[in-house]
């Protein structure tokens, strides 16, 4: 199918895609505020510690405590998904995160000490687990092979929207010294929940999903509600159906599980190390030192007003850079896209690291290191921050997705809390390693090690189809010829084909259930 016909075809899959996708607007607008409230005067004031430079500050053991709580969070958030997504489905899993993350926030509005607001974001991050797997797992679903890239890296766009948002929230209210000027930007998470409930209820199912329940009518039905009844016909209707209950007999005879023990056995557990390592591979390429940004900028030796004005200017440069992917994605591939991007990414924090070699770092020598992070997050939009949420929702198996996207997040949720937050915090805050600028080497050596794995493990996916991508991986090729494999499927027969194929499958399957 062609992209433009595509995008005839199917504006209905783009737009529900793209109303469940905005709850990470949510998350993105969440977790930007509570990463610059370490930054923030008002939240310093209030809940900080006198430092040695005579400024309020928040403890770094605080710090590493808060955002671990919001991934532990994460990771029980992401355990729930995966159980309520099998009996609900994914509308009715977000629905229930959605109420949740409501009730939520009225624990970081209303704290008065840093342990409440602690307790908070742990809550709050189990919602945010929800919407992590879920918006990924439906893009990737409601959508045919050409519009696949466009909707999943939209995700990723989502959460630049949501920063985007806080950053100019924070500009806003920097200069504001009462309690106001940090708890209106938790106030404002209350706008979203409601309309995008309202869309997500609305939305039909995953026809995809609907299929591995054995709810064919169902499926059926959520298929001509993503396309437009002009250029969707019963026949196409129909080829569409053939295609994916071939997929999901041809993953039965495969792997008869759906278990995340099944994501460790045959050929799951190659696709599981995939997706693991190339979402530790975005946290670990040096992404920490942007996600700290503003923190960063001030002991680079930047004005408090300055550095929350370079964050959004920053956030502004990462929403150009994603939607950049939509344009060259398809043409470079993923893997020459995010190979590239964290080899640039490794040469900008050398330039950094070698800018604070002087303590303290001269004006030129801060504000360079500011422009080298900001052009350090733009190229992770461009590359690795998107693309990631591409590779992992086409590299696992149809029936292992959702659960190989939990692991996967969890894992990165798990490097986080006993690694990225431990370290990343405590090299720049000025009452523990105060490393500044500097700390860009140390994340200079691990881009490196993760680029090589990119560059031996990492399949190219682009342009292929889920039952494709089964046949490669049971045929054990290379990662490096993945992109070179010619792969003969149904996808290029006829309907008469398909159908044939399937009611063949099914045949000898029930016919193995009688002997058995």
């Amino acid at each position: 199918m062609k992209l433009s016909h595509a995008f005839k075809i199917y504006p209905k899959a783009i737009a529900w895609s793209m109303i469940l996708s905005s709850c990470l607007i949510m998350e993105g607008y969440g977790t930007a505020v509570v990463g610059s409230y370490i930054s923030y005067p008002p939240f310093r004031d209030k809940f900080g510690i006198l430092a040695p430079n005579g400024e309020h500050q928040i403890p770094a053991s605080w710090q590493n405590g808060i955002a671990g709580a919001t991934n532990v969070g994460e990771i029980i958030g992401l355990q729930i998904a995966g159980v309520l997504c099998e009996r609900w489905g994914y509308r009715y899993t977000l629905l229930s995160a959605l109420v949740g993350v409501t009730a939520f926030i009225f624990f970081p509005f209303f704290a008065n000490t840093l342990t409440v607001f602690l307790v908070g974001e742990l809550f709050q991050g189990m919602a945010w687990g929800v919407f992590q797997t879920m918006t990924v797992a439906y893009a990737a679903e409601v959508c045919p092979v050409p519009l696949r890239h466009y909707l999943t890296t939209y995700v990723n766009l989502c959460w630049i929207i949501g920063q985007f948002i806080s950053s100019g929230v924070l500009v806003g209210l920097v200069d504001r010294q009462d309690e106001w000027g940090y708890k209106i930007p938790f106030s404002l998470q209350w706008v979203w929940p409601i309309p995008i409930g309202i869309g997500t209820y609305l939305a039909p199912e995953s026809p995809w999903w609907c299929v591995r329940h054995n709810r064919k009518e169902q499926a059926e039905a959520s298929l001509k509600r993503l396309a437009r009844n002009s250029g969707f016909s019963q026949r196409d209707a129909d080829a569409a159906m053939a295609l994916m209950i071939y997929t999901d007999e041809m993953e039965k005879q495969v792997s008869e599980g759906t278990t995340y023990w099944d994501c460790f056995k045959g050929v799951d557990l190659r696709r599981t190390e995939i997706v693991c390592f190339i979402w530790l591979a975005q946290t670990m390429s040096g992404t920490a030192i942007g996600g700290l940004s503003s923190y960063f900028y001030q002991q680079a030796g930047i004005s408090n007003e300055d550095s929350f004005k370079l964050g959004w200017g920053q956030n502004g440069l990462n929403f150009v850079g994603t939607v950049a992917t939509w344009f060259i994605l398809n043409k470079v591939g993923r893997k020459t896209l995010v190979f590239w991007g964290m080899i640039v990414m490794f040469i900008l924090l050398l330039i950094t690291g070698f800018m604070g070699i002087h303590n303290p770092p001269s004006t030129a020598e801060a504000w360079t290191a500011g422009t080298m992070v900001i052009l350090l997050s733009a190229t992770a939009n461009f590359s690795i921050g998107p693309v990631v949420y591409t590779i992992v929702s086409e590299i696992p198996s149809t029936r292992l997705r959702a659960k190989s996207i939990i692991i996967a997040r969890n894992a990165y949720n798990a490097i986080n809390i006993a690694f990225v937050n431990i370290v990343s915090y405590r090299q720049l805050s000025p009452v523990e390693w105060n490393w500044g600028p500097k700390a860009a080497f140390f994340w200079a050596g691990t881009n490196i090690i993760f680029t090589i794995w990119i560059f031996f493990r990492l399949p190219e996916t682009k342009g292929r189809t889920y039952a494709e991508l089964d046949i490669l991986f049971e045929n054990k090729v290379p990662a490096r010829k993945f992109a070179s494999t010619k792969v003969e499927t149904l996808i290029q027969g006829t309907e008469v084909a398909q159908k044939e194929q399937v009611n063949h499958i099914i045949s000898n399957t029930e016919s193995r259930t009688v002997e058995g």
